[in-house]
């Protein structure tokens, strides 16, 4: 864990935002993984890597691409999470901010065929995976979510119709806030490719969210170019 703590200290961006500035250092393990839909379970290997302790806001993804997503997003800006980015936006963002810091770029995209791979051993930032999400968000805990969901998740009963600053809810036991509610987030993986294509997997809930459906579990998926209101990111890097 020192390593890993030593490694997070090396990343920081000198980008003032606490969605970079808070890389938190998160240990190897196992998770177990199901899918409802095809009653398949699988569980996975997760080597340390370091996760944002927030998902992107507003004035990061600014600052990284110099202009704003597309669509309607909270007025105020700021801490509020990036919403109205689509994968490939997400993966763009990632990119350019590994490019900005001086690391290696995770992603390679063909336009030509529109197939994106990712070098899991690039310095650089991406997307956590599906497995790697679902860990962090756990954070070694054994039930549906990691406390009472008032305490930390924005979702439609408490919400107010809309997303809310990033942070403003307890964090679970490895410091990590809005990991349920708030907004969706995207991750690396093909959700089904055989049934569904492209498409990719989102996770956590949303602002607009039921309680049942902001779990650690909870699995959803939609096409790589799909934007919305409640659907955003969090960073990820491995750790060399």
């Amino acid at each position: 864990m020192d390593r890993i703590n030593r490694e997070a200290q090396r990343v920081r961006s000198g980008i003032d935002d606490p969605a970079v500035d808070s890389m938190v250092c998160l240990p190897g393990g196992v998770v177990d993984l199901r899918d409802d839909r095809r009653g398949t379970r699988w569980r996975a290997e997760i080597a340390p890597f370091l996760l944002g302790r927030y998902p992107v806001t507003v004035d990061l993804h600014r600052t990284v691409v110099e202009a704003d997503p597309t669509g309607p997003r909270p007025s105020a800006g700021g801490a509020f999470p990036v919403t109205n980015v689509s994968w490939l936006d997400a993966i763009g963002v990632c990119n350019r901010l590994s490019v900005n810091s001086g690391l290696e770029q995770a992603y390679t995209y063909d336009p030509e065929s529109g197939e994106v791979t990712c070098d899991r051993a690039s310095t650089g930032y991406r997307l956590p995976t599906e497995a790697e999400w679902q860990y962090a968000c756990k954070a070694g805990t054994g039930g549906y979510r990691y406390g009472e969901i008032g305490d930390i998740a924005w979702y439609a009963d408490n919400s107010g119709g809309r997303a809310h600053e990033v942070g403003g809810k307890a964090p679970n036991p490895w410091g990590l806030h809005d990991m349920l509610g708030n907004v969706w987030e995207w991750c690396w993986d093909l959700y089904d490719e055989e049934a569904y294509g492209s498409y990719r997997i989102f996770r956590g809930g949303g602002w607009a969210e039921s309680a049942r459906g902001c779990g650690a579990s909870v699995r959803r998926r939609s096409h790589p170019t799909f934007a919305i209101d409640d659907l955003g990111f969090r960073l990820a890097r491995t750790v060399s």
